[in-house]
């Protein structure tokens, strides 16, 4: 019996104290060398002061690869459906820049796809708030990245920008080496 009523207050101890964690950890701002991305849609405000954004469109997407002087591209909500046409999914494949789709609940397969539409791709990832895709001839990979509580808020929403400058810088370093 005393052995059940320990184990019982070590388990609400736990769930007590659980509810007492301090604010989540937030990812660093990042501090490196200047980053260029390309846009389509309007920019978010980020913590960053060193990320510059430049306004593409679609046109110019076609012709994205690692020559052209953006370390990634952004495709904001209101653009994904266009985005996911399938004459662009050559270029997420190979350009060897990273892309990255703003509140896609569809991960970034409909933008690879050449054979269906955004539309008829079911909603994947509820809990994502954007998702990544980088390939180039060699290889690919792909990310997704949450909001700490699901909730957007803006400093939320600016953590999860922090973390995906963090991948863009990282992917640069890779392909340097």
């Amino acid at each position: 019996m005393h052995r059940s009523i320990g184990i019982l207050a070590a388990c609400l101890l736990s769930i007590a104290l659980a509810g007492c964690t301090s604010d989540p950890v937030r990812a660093p701002n990042y501090e490196g060398e200047s980053v260029t991305i390309g846009i389509i849609g309007t920019p978010p405000t980020m913590r960053e002061r060193n990320v510059n954004f430049e306004q593409i469109d679609f046109d110019q997407l076609e012709k994205v690869d690692s020559s052209s002087g953006y370390d990634a591209v952004f495709i904001t909500e209101e653009h994904l459906s266009e985005a996911a046409d399938s004459k662009y999914a050559l270029t997420y494949k190979t350009a060897g820049v990273p892309f990255f789709f703003i509140e896609s609940k569809k991960s970034h397969l409909p933008f690879i796809s050449e054979q269906r539409t955004y539309e008829e791709f079911p909603d994947l990832n509820t809990d994502s708030y954007v998702s990544g895709y980088f390939g180039d001839r060699r290889n690919s990979k792909y990310w997704s990245y949450g909001l700490q509580n699901d909730e957007p808020n803006r400093s939320d929403i600016e953590d999860v920008y922090s973390r995906v400058i963090e991948t863009i810088t990282h992917i640069e370093s890779e392909v340097r080496s």
